[in-house]
C-alpha cells in the first residue's frame, strides 16, 4: 500500500471530519506494509525427518484426499497407528453394503411424546444394545459409508515390496506455497526423491520418482484398489477378496490404463498414466515402471463418470496446482504475528497457517465435510451437520467465500427433504438432521435426533457469505433457504405459559442431557432468535415486508434461563450452578449428576452469536465460574475457541489467547497441524496398540496417559473453530472498536488483510 492509499484508508476510517481536516492540513501517516504473504506461508512448511506414527502429511483439493508417508506415498501403512490409515478419499465416494432385508428409515424411527404435540417419529437408539436385537439401526447407521479409493506406493518392477528397514536418512517437507510434498530418503544405500502433488481441479494424484533405482531396479509405483472392510471406522481399507466387486479395463495402451471398478452397488473409474510402462499385476493391481530411465511421472486419477475431460500433460498438472496454493495464499485473508514479543505468537501463527491448508483439504469440498475429514473415517464418514461452522464458517470470514458455497448447494438440493421432515413432525419450513450422509437422512443415535443446535447454520452461512460479498445475488442464491429454515425456527417452538419454549425433546450443544426433560438450552434459545432476527433482515435487504410471525416467534422466544446471576445451561435443571460447586463436582465431575462437563455450550450465546437478550455483566460472571469450576478433562477442540471469541466479546483479550493455548488433551497440535480427539478412560492402560502387521501387534507407550484414550488423531472442527476465533479477535465483530480487538495490546502485533468483521 503507497502513501496515497494509506491516507485514502485513514481518512475513510476516521470519518468526515477526519476528511475535512486533511483537505486543511495533510496528515501524515505511515504507510502499511503489506503482509509478505510468501514469507508468512513458507515459515511454516512442515518438515519431518523420521516417521511420525500419528501423522502423515495430507495432500488434497477439497474433494480429494491423500494421506503420504515418509517415502511421499503409501508404501509403509504397518508404520503407522491405527488411528492414521493411509487413504484416497473422495467427498463423491461412498458405498453401502448389500441389504437384503430392505431397511428403510421408517424401521429406525420409534414415537416419543412431544408435549402439545402427540406422539412423532424420532431415529432414536435408546441404548447400543438395541441394535444388538434390531440390526436395522446397526444398517441404518453404517450405510452409506466412505471408503477408500486406492493404496498407492512404491514397488519394484518384480512385485518385491520395500524393506523399511532399508530406507534411511528420511526428509520430507511439504511446500505449502504451491501444495507440494516432497521426499527423500536413501534406499539400500541409493538416493531417492518423490514429489507428490493432488492436482486442485481433477481428482487425481501426480507422482515423480527420480533415483537410479528407478532403472537399475525398476522402483516404480503400485497402484492397489481395496474393497471396503466391515468395520469401516477408522480404516475402511480391505484386501480381502471377498464381496460383490470387480475391476475391468476399459482401455489400456503402454503408457495409459483406464478401469472401471464395482463395489457391490458403487461404481467408479480410474485412469492411470505412466511416463513408462504400466501392467496389471493382480485382481486389484498395476505396476507403473520406466526401464531405462531415472526418472518416472505417474498421475492416477478417479472420476465418478466414465465420460471425463482427457488427462492433462504432468507439466501442465504442476503448474496448475502451483498456481491454486498461489491463489489459496494470495486473495484470501491473513493474519501476520511477526513482531510480536508474546512467545506464543510464532506458534498461533503456525496454527493458523497450517488450519488454513488443512480446512481447504478437508472442509472445502461439495458436501458438508465430516469431523475427521477425509483423513480417516468416524460415524462412517458421515458428517454432523453442527459442526459445520466450525469446519467452514471461517472461510466467508477469510476471503474464501468461494469456498464455503460449495458445500451450501447441499442444503439447497435437499430443502424438499427437509421440508418432509418438519412436517412429518407437523410443523413448517426446513427440519435438518445432525448425522447424516450425501442421502439426506438422519442416522438413529442416543444423541443425534435431538440435537437441534444445526437447525439456524444454513441461516449463519449464508449471512456470512453475505457479509463477505455483499452481493445481492447471494440473496437469490439462498433466499429460499434462510425462509425455510427461519420457517422452522419460528414453528418448531413449543407454546406453553404464554411463551414459546425449546423442549422437550431437544439435547442441547452440552450433550448430557436428558431428551425427555430438557427445555430453553441458554444457546439454543438465543440462537434460534438470532436466526429469525437475521432471516428478517434477508427480507428487508431484498425490500420484503417482515414476516409478523416471526416477530411474533421473537417477541414469545423463552429468554435464556439466569438463577443467581449466573447463565444455567437448561432450564429445567436450576441447581446447575450449585451442584457443580459442590465438593463432590467442583473441577472433576465424577458423579451421576455432575453437569458440569463436556461443552460449555451456554457461553456461545455470547461468543459464536452476539445474543441480543445477554447481559454481559452476567455472562462475564458465568465465563469466571466455567473457569473455577469446569471439569476440563473432556473439553473438544472447538471449545478452546470458542471461549477465546465469548472472552474477546467481553473485552478480556489476554483470557481470549489463554484459552486458544489451554494446555489439555484435545488442544493439542502436531506437527501437521492436527489435532487429536481424545476421551476420558478409566481403563486405558499406559500401553496402546499401534498397528498390527506381519509381526504381530506393535504397542507403544500411551500419548495420552493411563486413564485418556485417543479415538482420532485428527479432529477438524479445531482448526475450522481457530480460524473463526482468530478472525473474531483480529478483524473485530459488529459493534467493536480498535485495531484487533480480541488480542492484547501488550505483547501482540497483529497485521490483519482481507477479513472480515463477525456479527
Amino acid at each position: 500500500m503507497g502513501f496515497r492509499a494509506a491516507l485514502l484508508a485513514f481518512t475513510l476510517l476516521a470519518g468526515p471530519t477526519a476528511a475535512c481536516a486533511q483537505t486543511v492540513a495533510p496528515v501524515a501517516v505511515a504507510p502499511v506494509a503489506p503482509i509478505d504473504r510468501h514469507a508468512l506461508v513458507t515459515r511454516h512448511n512442515v518438515t519431518l525427518t523420521s516417521i511420525d506414527p500419528h501423522a502423515p502429511i495430507m495432500l488434497g483439493n477439497g474433494n480429494l484426499g491423500f494421506t503420504a508417508d515418509i517415502t511421499g506415498l503409501q508404501t509403509f501403512p504397518e508404520q503407522y497407528s491405527e488411528l492414521s490409515p493411509l487413504l484416497t478419499m473422495a467427498q463423491w465416494a461412498w458405498h453401502s453394503f448389500p441389504n437384503p432385508n430392505g431397511y428403510t428409515e421408517q424401521d429406525g424411527l420409534i414415537d416419543v411424546p412431544v408435549p402439545g404435540r402427540g406422539e412423532q417419529p424420532y431415529a432414536w437408539m435408546k441404548s447400543w444394545a438395541v441394535a444388538e436385537t434390531q440390526p436395522a439401526y446397526t444398517w441404518l447407521r453404517a450405510n452409506p459409508h466412505r471408503f477408500s479409493l486406492s493404496r498407492i506406493g512404491l514397488t519394484f518392477a518384480d512385485d518385491r515390496p520395500l524393506d523399511f528397514a532399508k530406507v534411511a536418512h528420511t526428509r520430507q517437507t511439504l511446500d505449502l506455497w504451491s501444495g507440494t510434498l516432497t521426499s527423500r530418503f536413501t534406499y539400500d544405500g541409493q538416493p531417492v526423491e518423490v514429489v507428490t502433488r493432488v492436482h486442485p481441479t481433477l481428482d487425481m494424484v501426480m507422482v515423480e520418482i527420480v533415483s537410479p533405482l528407478v532403472s537399475t531396479r525398476g522402483l516404480g509405483v503400485q497402484v492397489r484398489y481395496p474393497s471396503v472392510a466391515p468395520a469401516i471406522n477408522p480404516d475402511p481399507t480391505s484386501f480381502d477378496a471377498s464381496g460383490a466387486q470387480s475391476l475391468t479395463v476399459v482401455a489400456q495402451d503402454a503408457g495409459d490404463v483406464r478401469i472401471r471398478r464395482t463395489l457391490d452397488d458403487t461404481r467408479y473409474y480410474s485412469g492411470i498414466t505412466a511416463s513408462g510402462e504400466i501392467e496389471q499385476t493382480g485382481a486389484d493391481a498395476f505396476r507403473a515402471v520406466a526401464a531405462g530411465r531415472d526418472r518416472l511421472t505417474v498421475m492416477v486419477r478417479f472420476d465418478r463418470q466414465d465420460r471425463a475431460p482427457a488427462t492433462p500433460a504432468y507439466s501442465a498438472g504442476v503448474q496448475a496446482t502451483a498456481a491454486h496454493w498461489n491463489g489459496f495464499w494470495t486473495q484470501g485473508g491473513a493474519v501476520d504475528f511477526s513482531g510480536s514479543s508474546d512467545p506464543r505468537a510464532s506458534e498461533l501463527e503456525r496454527r493458523v497457517v497450517l488450519s488454513q491448508y488443512l480446512s481447504a483439504l478437508n472442509g472445502a469440498g461439495e458436501l458438508p465435510p465430516q469431523e475427521e475429514g477425509l483423513f480417516s473415517n468416524s460415524w462412517y464418514g458421515k458428517f454432523h451437520l453442527e459442526m459445520h461452522p466450525w469446519h467452514a464458517g471461517w472461510q466467508a470470514m477469510w476471503g474464501h467465500a468461494d469456498m464455503l458455497e460449495r458445500s451450501l448447494p447441499w442444503y439447497v438440493g435437499h430443502l424438499d427433504q427437509a421440508r418432509a421432515e418438519a412436517a412429518r413432525h407437523r410443523v413448517k419450513g426446513a427440519w435438518w438432521p445432525k448425522m447424516v450422509g450425501p442421502e439426506g437422512r438422519n442416522s438413529p443415535s442416543l444423541v443425534s435426533p435431538f440435537i437441534m443446535w444445526q437447525q439456524p447454520h444454513p441461516i449463519l452461512l449464508a449471512e456470512l457469505v453475505w457479509r463477505s460479498e455483499r452481493d445481492p445475488a447471494v440473496l437469490d442464491r439462498y433466499g429460499e433457504l434462510v425462509e425455510a429454515t427461519a420457517d422452522l425456527l419460528a414453528s418448531w417452538p413449543i407454546e406453553r405459559d404464554g411463551r414459546l419454549n425449546l423442549g422437550p425433546p431437544m439435547i442441547p450443544a452440552q450433550e448430557n442431557y436428558d431428551p425427555l426433560t430438557t427445555v430453553n438450552p441458554a444457546f439454543e434459545v438465543e440462537y434460534f432468535r438470532w436466526g429469525l432476527e437475521t432471516a428478517q433482515s434477508w427480507r428487508e435487504r431484498k425490500g420484503q415486508a417482515r414476516r409478523a410471525d416471526w416477530d411474533q416467534a421473537l417477541a414469545e422466544m423463552a429468554p435464556p434461563p439466569i438463577k443467581d446471576g449466573l447463565y444455567l445451561p437448561v432450564e429445567n435443571v436450576p441447581d446447575f450452578w450449585e451442584t457443580a460447586m459442590s465438593d463432590a463436582c467442583r473441577r472433576h465431575a465424577a458423579a451421576a449428576q455432575c453437569k458440569n462437563r463436556d461443552h460449555p455450550s451456554f457461553l456461545m450465546a455470547y461468543g459464536f452469536i452476539p445474543g441480543a437478550r445477554i447481559d454481559p455483566a452476567a455472562m462475564r460472571r458465568t465465563f469466571e465460574a466455567v473457569e473455577r469450576n469446569w471439569d476440563v478433562r473432556q473439553t473438544w477442540g472447538w471449545d478452546f475457541p470458542m471461549m477465546a471469541m465469548t472472552a474477546a466479546r467481553l473485552g478480556e483479550p489476554d483470557k481470549a489467547v489463554d484459552w486458544l493455548f489451554a494446555d489439555l488433551k484435545n488442544n493439542q497440535w502436531g506437527v501437521t497441524g492436527m489435532t487429536p480427539r481424545v476421551h476420558l478412560d478409566e481403563h486405558a492402560d499406559e500401553l496402546v496398540p499401534v498397528s498390527a502387521g506381519a509381526g504381530g501387534v506393535q504397542m507403544a507407550v500411551n500419548p495420552d496417559g493411563p486413564g485418556y484414550r485417543r479415538a482420532a488423531e485428527a479432529y477438524f472442527p479445531s482448526n475450522g473453530s481457530l480460524l473463526m476465533a482468530v478472525g473474531l479477535m483480529a478483524a473485530g465483530w459488529d459493534g467493536s472498536s480498535g485495531h484487533a480487538p480480541g488480542f492484547p495490546k501488550e505483547g501482540w502485533t497483529v497485521r490483519v488483510e482481507g477479513l472480515t468483521p463477525a456479527p
